[in-house]
């Protein structure tokens, strides 16, 4: 079976900045195609649950106290590459929008909910390493390619 990195919050952990989480109904048909990895590049980055939310401005990390939180987000970043790499892991499942995890879209770094076309920090390291990366919404195109 091939392995997928999950966003925790998809996974259904309460790992998102808020204490909540993102959980998926087609987590559960991963799971019987796949030997899932629930993790959370925030968490695994020593950030708290729950905790500030942070967008990306510039080459920064900021939470909205106006904390660089660039450290925080880049370790966890780095920790899910070096795990992903360990365990031969060809895909990853994440979350839109995340300043993490966000692959297409993130927001603007304004803390005012508008998006912008970009990709969170683990997101675009994944994909240099060759990592296949989708988004919840891309769910299903993640399904057809598992064998």
């Amino acid at each position: 079976m091939e392995k997928v990195i999950v966003s925790g919050c998809l996974y259904g952990y309460k790992c998102r900045y808020d204490g909540k989480d993102n959980y998926i109904e087609k987590i559960e048909e991963l799971k019987k195609k796949a030997i899932v990895i629930p993790l959370c590049p925030e968490q695994m980055g020593g950030l708290s649950t729950p905790r500030f939310p942070s967008e990306i401005i510039g080459d920064k990390l900021i939470n909205n106290q106006g904390i660089d939180v660039t450290e925080e987000y880049m370790r966890g970043a780095k920790v899910t590459l070096e795990l992903a790499l360990d365990m031969c892991v060809q895909y990853a499942l994440l979350k839109e929008k995340s300043p993490s995890c966000g692959k297409d879209k993130i927001y603007d770094g304004t803390f005012s909910g508008k998006l912008i076309e970009g990709s969170g920090v683990t997101a675009k390291l994944l994909q240099e390493h060759g990592i296949v990366v989708f988004s919840e919404d891309e769910i299903d195109e993640l399904l057809e390619s598992l064998k």
